[in-house]
C-alpha cells in the first residue's frame, strides 16, 4: 500500500506558525562576549566570581572578578605574543578547575577560539581533534600534562610563570562574526566534527536567557557539565555577563549525587542544570532522604533539563521529590550544538495535571520549522524539526561536505538557511512544539513505523520503572526483536508491566524481551549509553 503524504498545511496553520516564530528580539549584536563581561568586571571587581575550593594551586578557594581578571590577561597577553588572533583555534585539556575558566576567557580575550579537549578521550581522537583543527597551542594543568603528544606549544596553566605579564585588558581585535569557540560531537561516520560557534550567535543565546530567567550578583551557578559539551558553555558565560558566581563541581562529582548536594549546600547553589537520565538518578536518590536533605538544596531555584528527552514521569517525579518541597522550578531546554546550545525552552508545570512535556517555544531570533518532503506540515502532523536564525552554527570546520548536507536552504522560505535536526516533531496547538524523537530512532518493523521513544515513556509510567532504553534487534530477516531495558525496584512483576503495555500499545509495539538491569550505563554527558547495554540471551531456535 503506498505511504499517503503528509496533509499540506493549511493557510490558517500556516499563518499560526508565522505567530508562533515571532520571536525577532533586539540584542548586543554589535559587540563580542570580552567586551560585555569586562563591562562587568568594572562594575564588580572585589565581588567573588568562581568558587573552586577542590583546585589547590593557587592557595585559595575562590577569586574575586579582579583576581580572575588579572590571570585571564596575563595569559591572554602571553597567547597573543605567541601569534593568537581571530579565527585562531586554541585547545585546552584540563579537568574542573580554576585554569578552565582562566583558560577558555584567556583564549576569548586573546581573540582565539577554544577547543575543549576531554582529559579522557582516546588519544587518537584527541589527536584528530587537535590536527583538524589546526591547533598549534594546548594549554594544560599539571593533572592532565602527559595526557598526549603533542607537536605545538603547551601551556601548563598550573605553572605559576604563566601568570608574569600585563595585567591590563588586552585590545580587542575580534568583531560579533568571529568565531568564539569549537566543540566536537560524534559522527556518523566514525570521525567527530568540529562546530564553530561565533560570537554574535552566544550573545544572543546568553541574552534571551537573561531575559527569560534573570540572575544577579546574588546567584550561583554550578558548573557540572563536562566542558566538551555545549551545555556547558551557557554555564561558563553566562554568570559572568550579570556579576554572578560560578562553582566549580568537583571533577567526576556530577555522576555523585551526595557530592552534588553537599556541594549546593556549602556553596548556596541557585541554578543548575541536569541530563534527564543524571536527573533521573539525582531524584532516586532524594527519594530516599528526609525533609533534612532537602534543605541542603533550598538555594536551588532554578533546574535546567536538556540534552535528551525529558518525559512526564521524569516532571512529575521531581514536582513530588524536590519541587514541591522546596519551591525550585524545573525548565525544559531542547537544542543541537550546531544551533548554540538551545532553540527552545518550556517551563514545566508546578502541578501534575499534564500528559506529555514539550520542548517547548523558539528563543529569542530563532525560527523553527516542522518539514516533511520539503513543505511546512500542518499543526499536529510530524516532520523533521529544522531551524533558522542568528544560533545557527558557521558549520563543520574542514567538512563543506557535511555542512552543505546539513545547513541548507530553507525549502519553504527561499535564501533563508537552515539546520536539518534529524529530530521528529510536530507543533502544538498553543505553539509549542512537541519532539517525537529521532528519524533514525524511527524503525519499520514488517512495514510498521515504531518509534521506540514512544515505547520508552509508556514503560516508565509503569509504578516501579525508574528508567527504561528500548532497542531492535535484527537477528535475521524473520527475527527482528524489540528489546526493552528497564531499571525498576524490587519486586517487580514483567507480567503485570506487560498487561499494562497491552492497554497503552499496539500489540507491534510491545518488547518481545524485557532486560532488567541495575542500572542504565551513561555517557560521559550522563545520556543513556545503548552502546553499553549488555546483549540479552536469545534462545534461536533452528529453522
Amino acid at each position: 500500500m503506498a505511504a499517503h503524504p503528509p496533509p499540506a498545511a493549511a493557510e490558517a496553520d500556516l499563518a499560526r506558525i508565522v505567530q508562533f516564530n515571532r520571536t525577532e528580539a533586539a540584542f548586543p549584536d554589535n559587540v563580542t562576549l570580552q567586551e560585555l563581561i569586562e563591562a562587568q568586571i568594572e562594575k564588580h571587581l572585589f565581588g567573588t566570581a568562581v568558587l573552586c575550593d577542590h583546585d589547590k594551586v593557587f592557595g585559595v578557594p575562590s577569586l574575586t572578578y579582579a583576581q580572575l581578571n588579572d590571570k585571564v590577561n596575563q595569559l591572554a597577553h602571553l597567547l597573543r605574543a605567541e601569534g593568537v588572533r581571530p579565527g585562531h583555534i586554541v585547545a585546552l585539556m584540563v579537568e574542573r578547575s580554576f585554569a578552565m575558566i582562566i583558560g577558555i576567557l584567556g583564549i576569548v580575550k586573546a581573540g582565539g577560539a577554544y577547543l575543549p579537549v576531554s582529559p579522557d578521550n582516546p588519544p587518537e581522537r584527541s589527536d584528530y581533534m587537535l590536527k583538524d583543527g589546526g591547533v598549534k597551542i594546548l594549554l594544560v594543568q599539571n593533572k592532565t600534562a602527559g595526557r598526549i603528544g603533542f607537536g605545538g606549544l603547551i601551556i601548563n596553566l598550573d605553572d605559576l610563570d604563566t601568570y608574569r605579564g600585563s595585567t591590563a585588558n588586552p585590545a580587542i581585535l575580534n568583531k560579533p562574526r568571529d568565531l568564539a569557540y569549537v566543540i566536537y560531537t560524534s559522527g556518523s561516520t566514525g570521525k567527530p566534527k568540529g562546530v564553530m560557534i561565533e560570537h554574535r550567535s552566544l550573545v544572543n543565546r546568553l541574552h534571551w536567557m537573561q531575559q527569560a530567567y534573570p540572575i544577579d550578583e546574588n546567584d550561583v551557578v554550578l558548573q557540572k557539565t563536562p566542558y566538551y559539551f555545549d551545555v556547558s558553555v551557557w554555564e561558563l558565560f553566562w554568570w559572568a555577563l550579570q556579576s554572578a558566581k560560578l562553582c566549580f563541581l568537583m571533577p567526576g562529582g556530577e555522576r555523585n549525587p551526595l557530592v552534588i548536594v553537599e556541594t549546593v549546600k556549602k556553596q548556596h547553589v541557585s541554578v543548575m542544570h541536569f541530563v534527564p537520565s543524571m536527573l533521573n538518578v539525582f531524584l532516586e536518590y532524594l527519594d530516599g532522604k528526609s525533609a533534612c536533605g532537602l534543605r541542603s538544596l533550598a538555594s536551588v531555584r532554578r533546574v535546567f533539563a536538556s540534552g535528551e528527552a525529558l518525559t512526564a514521569s521524569h516532571v512529575r517525579k521531581f514536582n513530588d521529590i524536590w519541587g514541591s518541597k522546596t519551591g525550585a522550578r524545573l525548565t525544559n531546554l531542547y537544542g543541537p550544538t550546531e544551533a548554540t546550545v538551545d532553540v527552545s525552552y518550556f517551563d514545566c508545570p508546578a502541578q501534575n495535571d499534564f500528559d506529555n512535556i514539550p520542548i517547548g517555544r523558539p528563543i529569542h531570533n530563532t525560527r523553527l520549522y516542522v518539514i516533511r518532503d520539503g513543505r511546512q506540515v500542518a499543526i499536529g502532523e510530524p516532520g523533521e524539526l529544522c531551524i533558522a536564525g542568528i544560533g545557527l552554527a558557521r558549520g563543520y570546520l574542514n567538512n563543506a561536505a557535511l555542512t552543505d548536507e546539513k545547513f541548507t536552504d530553507n525549502p519553504v522560505n527561499p535564501g533563508e538557511r537552515i539546520y536539518r535536526t534529524g529530530d521528529v516533531a510536530r507543533w502544538l496547538t498553543d505553539g509549542n512544539l512537541e519532539y517525537l524523537g529521532r528519524e533514525d530512532h524511527q524503525v519499520k518493523i514488517r512495514g510498521l513505523r515504531i518509534e521506540l521513544g514512544e515505547i520508552e515513556n509508556t514503560i516508565r509510567e509503569y509504578p516501579g520503572i525508574t528508567d527504561c532504553v528500548a532497542l531492535v534487534k535484527e537477528y535475521s530477516e524473520n527475527i527482528i526483536l524489540i528489546i526493552a531495558y528497564f531499571v525498576c525496584k524490587s519486586g517487580l512483576e514483567v507480567e503485570g508491566l506487560k498487561r499494562y503495555l497491552k492497554k497503552h500499545l499496539p500489540d507491534y509495539m510491545i518488547p518481545n524481551r524485557f532486560e532488567k538491569i541495575d542500572e542504565m550505563p551513561l555517557t560521559p554527558s550522563g545520556k543513556a549509553d545503548r552502546k553499553a547495554l549488555p546483549e540479552p540471551v536469545i534462545q534461536v531456535s533452528p529453522s
